[in-house]
């Protein structure tokens, strides 16, 4: 399927590995020039090289802490208009509620709400004024079912998901569309650090968590990052223009609900 968007310059925030290297591959297949982002230099190099090989358009790799005013610069400086933001940044440590001070809690508004925000204030204008814009927040299906000790991860992620939609339906009418990808277990780093501290917790090896929560899963499989960039790529789409303001949960059936 011809997605429509080659050409199409994309930033994906914190994509050197994980679910936002899935999205900036799917997009780079795609033809879009892809800006990709990550603090660690030489991981971000190495997925830089890896996308190229693929890639059909152009790859920008930008080292820099997307939650500070410094790496957004450098990542609007990278591609001054984009026509696609992936906004992604890693959550806070599993944590009891009762051990967050205020300025954990502060942080963690921060690093998953605010932040996102200030990237939408910086693409937002040239997206109308060229009546094309794809947004996409990639988010955590904690959002809709909840875990604890991802209390601080669930609620900033859960008050940028409604702050969006009304965003979303202010800039609808010029193709500009915004929606969130809601996680559920997926093969990366930080479900691979969330099963080892459940595994300290109950006295049970890792392989013994993993295979608790991948029984608690319907498709009994953990999910890949190449499908989920798939789905991202898709709401970047020409033919996406009609999907706005929505929350794409992708959790392999696991949320025990129709809405």
């Amino acid at each position: 399927m011809d997605l429509g968007i080659a050409g199409r310059k994309a930033i994906v925030c914190a994509s050197s590995r994980g679910l936002g290297r899935g999205c900036a591959m799917a997009l780079a297949d795609a033809g879009c020039d892809v800006v990709i982002n990550g603090r660690d230099e030489r991981q971000l190099e190495k997925t830089a090289a890896e996308i190229r090989a693929k890639a059909r358009g152009k790859i920008n790799a930008v080292a820099a802490d997307v939650s500070t005013p410094d790496g957004q610069a450098a990542l609007f400086k990278a591609c001054p208009e984009p026509d696609i933001l992936v906004n992604n940044n890693a959550g806070p440590p599993f944590r009891d509620f009762r051990e967050l001070d205020r300025k954990a809690m502060l942080d963690g508004v921060v690093a998953n709400m605010v932040v996102a925000i200030e990237l939408i204030q910086k693409a937002i204008e040239p997206m109308k004024a060229r009546r094309f814009g794809r947004i996409v927040n990639i988010t955590s299906g904690t959002v809709k079912l909840p875990q604890a000790g991802l209390d601080l991860s669930s609620g900033a992620r859960g008050g940028l998901s409604i702050f969006v939609a009304g965003v979303a339906r202010q800039i609808a009418d010029r193709n500009v569309t915004i929606n969130n990808l809601l996680p559920g277990a997926f093969e990366t780093d930080r479900l691979r650090t969330v099963l080892s501290g459940a595994a300290k917790r109950k006295g049970i090896s890792y392989e013994e968590a993993k295979a608790e929560r991948i029984a608690s899963i319907p498709a009994k499989r953990l999910g890949n990052a190449a499908e989920f960039g798939a789905a991202c790529a898709f709401l970047c789409s020409g033919q996406a223009g009609f999907i706005t303001g929505q929350n794409l949960l992708i959790d392999g059936g696991a949320f025990p609900g129709a809405l």
